[in-house]
């Protein structure tokens, strides 16, 4: 959220109402059960702006959808590049990219979103597991044009099934490349043992990987971790206890029952409004909704702990509501 985000759900979802059909210019076996995909405009056009941390939808049939990082070069304007990991427990969305898609294959594709950008930072630690390479692919073409100071730690199950290691090798040891195979773990306590104010740690992988290097930085400064989740954080507290509340449209004034056991989009849908999503399990950001009143739930893995807690933003396919009304900015 996949290649962060490429990850698979199964939910039915209408496709985002902006694609566009890309042809699949190039197709290249990365690593084993990796594959990128070089994707153009069939006529020729330039494509849209992005920044390093940024992600496409791309539609995969009637009602499945998956995001994956754009991992090629932000200022190639007529080529965008994903990579895509053969999921073991695929529900269909990258076994369909691996097995069915060629180049010359069109694929419809939605419009750039980043809820990973790269802030600016004295230092920079990379961090990246398997797939997750991704989207710091181009941070790091991005920070080394800057010469900025910065060190990838790259860790797999082994060497064959780590994706783009030769493009990392011109960086020399800059990047740690640690598969687990030959080494074990990810050096994570010694990596990460002094916090420091003025480095920014960026990592995305596997929720295992997520969740050690969150406690690895729980003296850090809360500014300095962001990560992309391939994958919903784990749920907190008791679901079964959810209870019904009322949305209201700040715009409109009109009223919309959710019930428990139904998400704030779902029930927006069946009031006739036309809402913004994708992922529906709070990992793609494309939902995201301003509210004005009201006590929030937060359970996406988008926002940080900090934006939760300050912010006035939500993700209405998954968050709730802990007072009896919130009022959203729509």
């Amino acid at each position: 959220m996949s290649a962060p985000a490429p990850h698979d759900q199964s939910t039915a979802v209408p496709a985002p109402s902006t694609t566009a059909s890309l042809t699949v210019v190039r197709r290249t076996l990365e690593a084993d059960d990796v594959i990128s995909l070089v994707l153009a405009d069939p006529g020729g056009r330039p494509l849209a702006p992005w920044a390093p941390g940024a992600h496409v939808d791309v539609v995969i049939g009637p009602g499945t959808i998956r995001q994956y990082s754009l991992c090629g070069d932000p200022a190639d304007r007529m080529n965008w590049r994903i990579a895509v990991l053969r999921e073991e427990n695929s529900r269909g969305g990258s076994v369909y990219l691996h097995d069915e898609v060629r180049a010359g294959s069109a694929l419809e594709v939605g419009p750039p979103r980043n809820n990973f950008p790269l802030v600016d930072s004295r230092r920079y630690i990379l961090i990246a597991g398997g797939i997750g390479i991704t989207p710091l692919l181009p941070m790091i073409a991005e920070l080394d044009g800057r010469g900025a100071d910065w060190k990838l730690f790259y860790g797999g199950r082994r060497r064959t099934s780590m994706a783009f290691l030769a493009e990392m090798s011109a960086h020399g040891d800059r990047v740690v490349v640690h598969p687990e195979q030959e080494y074990g773990l990810l050096p994570l306590d010694a990596v990460l043992a002094r916090p420091e104010d003025d480095a920014a740690v960026y990592c995305c992988g596997p929720e295992g990987l997520l969740s050690a290097v969150e406690a690895a930085c729980g003296g850090w400064p809360s500014s300095a971790l962001h990560v992309e989740r391939f994958r919903p954080r784990e749920p907190a507290g008791d679901r079964a206890a959810d209870t019904s509340f009322d949305v209201l449209v700040a715009s409109t004034g009109q009223r919309v029952r959710v019930a428990a056991g139904r998400s704030i989009l779902e029930a927006l849908e069946r009031a006739g409004l036309d809402m913004p999503s994708s992922c529906r399990e709070g990992t793609c950001g494309n939902c995201e909704t301003r509210f004005v009143e009201g006590e929030v739930d937060h359970r996406d893995s988008v926002l940080s702990p900090q934006e939760q807690l300050t912010g006035d933003a939500m993700m209405i396919c998954v968050s709730r509501a802990r007072s009896d009304q919130l009022v959203l900015d729509l």
